[in-house]
């Protein structure tokens, strides 16, 4: 018997001009259809739950791969870089992925109104994992995508359904990490806090302890949160977004390597050049060539 979500995506995809990714009229969902297996793609993840109807994914975050296939999701609620690929797709079979915002501030008001609130796991905690996808859930990411065949309904009940998911990631088996990022003084979100400083000011040099200070934590707890929410340390975090944000200038906007490297914090040239390759497998002007290409294809 055939999937209802995989059919229902199925269905809203046929009826879409262009390519994938697809964004759809309720806010902050899209959806993915690929119907071949794709190399590995670069991107910077924001909290979302990623839900597979069909096919399989995976994705790296640093040193961590996970994967995930029909009847799970991977849920992200951290912002960091992030390697992905579809490994298993076909064009009679495609896969088919619905891509849900998580919105912190929803997932704290949904919190403070549980009548039986999940206590935030101590420790260091993941900011990124896989969950099944099943009951309620499930039935929630049905109705949201059904939605789309009534735009007139999305406005006032959109909303309420992605609410709806938010309690049951609550109140399911892993509620007691997504509460950790949803309370606002969890030490998670004062982690978070930093990596948003980080962020702001990637093209600077890196002053751990000045971070460190912001998510009131000491030097050596901080790193030990820091890597386990993104797996990465925070000087490989400055790095991976230093290179992608390099490549999104060459690439986008044809700006030279040297001016790429400057304009996103390195002083030398051709450290950023043997950097580059090492994360992308190319240097700078042979890759930047293959992803004009890409996009002109």
């Amino acid at each position: 018997m055939s999937d209802p979500l995989a059919e229902a995506i199925l269905r809203y995809t046929r009826r879409q001009p262009g390519p994938s990714p697809y964004a759809t009229e309720i806010d902050g969902v899209q959806i993915l259809r690929s119907d071949n297996p794709k190399p590995p793609s670069y991107r910077f993840a924001s909290p979302a739950l990623c839900i597979v109807a069909q096919g399989a994914k995976w994705a790296t975050f640093g040193g961590s791969r996970l994967e995930y296939r029909a009847g799970q999701a991977l849920v992200v609620s951290v912002e960091a870089p992030s390697l992905g690929r579809v490994f298993e797709a076909r064009p009679d079979k495609p896969c088919l992925v619905l891509i849900v915002e998580l919105d912190v501030g929803m997932m704290r008001s949904v919190v403070e109104q549980m009548a039986n609130p999940p206590k935030a796991v101590a420790g260091n905690c993941r900011g990124v994992f896989v969950t099944d996808f099943d009951g309620p859930l499930a039935d929630c990411a049905l109705r949201l995508v059904r939605l789309l065949d009534t735009p007139n309904a999305i406005p006032t009940i959109a909303p309420l359904v992605i609410r709806e998911i938010g309690y049951w990631l609550l109140a399911g088996p892993h509620g007691g990490e997504m509460a950790r990022f949803a309370l606002a003084d969890s030490p998670s979100q004062r982690v978070m806090q930093a990596i948003r400083l980080l962020r702001q000011r990637y093209a600077e040099p890196v002053h751990v302890d000045e971070l460190a200070s912001v998510a009131q934590l000491s030097r050596s707890a901080f790193h030990r949160q820091f890597k386990a929410l993104t797996s990465l340390t925070p000087v490989q975090y400055q790095k991976q977004l230093r290179l992608l944000e390099a490549r999104r200038l060459m690439s986008s906007q044809s700006i030279a390597v040297e001016a790429a490297a400057f304009a996103v914090g390195y002083e030398s040239a051709s450290q950023f050049s043997r950097e580059y390759a090492r994360m992308f497998g190319a240097p700078p002007r042979r890759d930047t060539k293959h992803m004009r290409a890409r996009l002109q294809a």
